[in-house]
């Protein structure tokens, strides 16, 4: 099993997982994608596409032996998995997603923003509804990361929160981020807040914090500048990206941004994945850490209705 973060994260988030499935018998792996963590940071833009992480994890794949594997996503993790069993099948048994719905066509605005419930999000005043931070990367890049920098510790924390309950058919504030001039508002940076030890471990999380001391934000970020190069990658795919292994979405019910409730995010991968399970869990986008146990549990469940043991 081989378990890739998204952003902002490292390897370690999977920490659960990995000791669960490990005691199971699984061989577990969970890299850092470039520009995260221990792994290499390019200064090009272009060096943080899909493709190219695609290849990184079928050069590590090829390390490990590259015996079909299950792969398991979480965030822009889901999009290099997904990517990699559509162009790669062989290196695939399943593929479990998480938080992030597969699109076939390609991970960008272009492919998102058609989807997006327009009861929540009138296309007037909202025209790239909760993508809107999307947005705000592609036109504001160097001030985007500028205010992440400012207090890497204090923008992790307040990035790394539960799912609210009461946030459901609300406004996600990530579709304000360009009328208020930035994530952070008019202050630039993240205010004070205290790290929510439900979701990182107190040890876990000053690790979370050093790697981003020693890239900073811009290489993880940079993976939003390429909209045109995911989009061009996912034409390529075979069978127009369908992928042909079991597929396991995780979706979580307090996520404002990329749960498939309520709007059409989810169809593309509907008509794209033929063995496709979808479960749903009372969390936010940070589902797999938010819900350890029942995530590991879903994910158990699904391996042995597939025979993936």
């Amino acid at each position: 099993m081989i378990f890739v973060h998204g952003w902002p994260s490292i390897g370690l988030m999977w920490r659960a997982q990995m000791d669960a499935f490990a005691a199971d018998g699984w061989r577990c792996i969970a890299p850092d994608l470039r520009g995260f963590g221990g792994s290499s940071a390019p200064a090009a833009v272009d060096a943080y596409t899909v493709e190219e992480a695609v290849a990184d994890m079928a050069e590590l794949h090829d390390h490990l032996g590259g015996e079909p594997a299950v792969w398991v996503g979480h965030d822009w993790g889901c999009c290099v998995v997904g990517a990699l069993a559509a162009h790669h099948s062989g290196r695939s048994r399943g593929v479990v997603l998480t938080s992030l719905a597969y699109q076939p066509e390609g991970h960008a605005l272009r492919t998102l923003v058609p989807l997006i419930d327009r009861r929540l999000y009138g296309a007037d005043d909202y025209p790239d509804g909760q993508w809107d931070y999307y947005r705000h990367y592609t036109t504001h890049f160097e001030t985007a990361v500028a205010d992440l920098d400012a207090d890497r510790a204090a923008s992790l924390k307040s990035i790394f929160r539960r799912g609210d309950p009461a946030a459901v058919g609300t406004v996600s504030p990530l579709a304000l981020v360009t009328r208020n001039g930035g994530r952070f508002g008019a202050a630039h940076r993240a205010p004070p807040t205290r790290p929510d030890p439900a979701l990182w471990p107190p040890t876990d999380f000053g690790m979370l914090v050093r790697a981003f001391e020693s890239h900073g934000f811009r290489p993880p970020c940079a993976w939003y500048l390429n909209d045109d190069a995911a989009l061009a990658y996912a034409r390529t795919a075979p069978h127009a990206g369908r992928l042909s292994s079991p597929v396991l979405f995780i979706d979580g019910d307090f996520d404002q941004v990329c749960t498939i409730a309520g709007n059409r995010q989810g169809d593309p991968m509907r008509a794209a994945c033929p063995d496709l399970t979808v479960t749903r869990m009372l969390a936010g986008h940070w589902l797999p850490l938010e819900r350890k146990a029942e995530h590991i549990g879903a994910v158990r469940d699904w391996l042995r209705n597939k025979g993936l043991r």
